[in-house]
């Protein structure tokens, strides 16, 4: 029986355990957007589900036997592990489908493509001396890319039956009005750079790009993003080796 009519001849909840990194006291939610990104999917997606929180100073003996040399997030799916962050989404996308659970993935491609390259961005500029802007106009360059998409309305938004000119988008995510796949995965990075790059590098995302402060503000309003964030500490501290102690 393959997996598609598995799921539509059994109304039975599954058995979900979503494992993601400890903070620095080994209990709280740890700095890890990939962490974060499959919290959302799973929120999302409406499944009954435990987080399990795995401190990486003292990994417990049964996670150890559970997934030896695996870091989080990984995730048991009746009883049966997955390692794969990539396949974790596509699977669950794939096995928690319509009518019990909303479909996530995104109407149109670019609403994952317009965020791709931000956080490598912000990697080599956080990395980086900061007395060389080559990196910071980089990251900045990703953030117009960004704002543009937001705010160029989008094949849905336009009624061509109507009168009316739509120049500026007013949806509040990626995608839509609908937070889907591509708002899981671009997010919980936007909310590292937000906090990184102003603890270590007084970094602000200007102002004048609205569309992306338009959807930081919807964002925070759901909570399914505002709720599973780590603690701004939490990607301070991460962050504090790879800058060193300048500010």
């Amino acid at each position: 029986m393959d997996s598609g009519v598995l799921r539509q001849s059994s109304n039975k909840e599954p058995s979900v355990e979503l494992f993601i990194k400890a903070g620095q006291d080994g209990e709280n939610v740890g700095n890890c957007p990939f962490c974060q990104s499959l919290f959302m999917v799973l929120w999302l997606k409406g499944v009954k589900f435990t987080v399990t929180t795995v401190d990486m100073k003292k990994k417990p003996e049964e996670l150890k036997d559970l997934a030896p040399g695996t870091n989080p997030p990984f995730l048991l799916y009746n009883g049966v592990l997955k390692t794969d962050f990539i396949k974790i989404e596509e699977f669950l996308e794939q096995m928690l489908a319509p009518p019990m659970y909303p479909h996530l993935s995104p109407l149109n491609k670019e609403s994952f493509d317009v965020g791709a390259d931000i956080f490598a961005k912000f990697s080599a500029y956080i990395k980086n001396n900061p007395s060389n802007n080559f990196h910071e106009k980089n990251l900045l360059r990703e953030f117009k890319r960004l704002d543009i998409y937001l705010n160029t309305p989008l094949p849905e938004e336009i009624d061509h039956n109507s009168r009316e000119n739509i120049t500026v988008s007013k949806r509040k995510f990626l995608d839509g009005n609908r937070l889907t796949l591509a708002d899981c995965n671009l997010l919980p990075k936007l909310h590292v750079i937000k906090v990184a790059a102003k603890k270590y590098r007084d970094f602000e995302i200007p102002a004048e790009f609205t569309g992306v402060w338009r959807y930081l503000k919807n964002a925070n309003e759901r909570e399914e993003f505002s709720q599973t964030c780590p603690a701004d500490v939490e990607i301070e501290k991460a962050y504090l080796s790879v800058v060193g102690k300048r500010k």
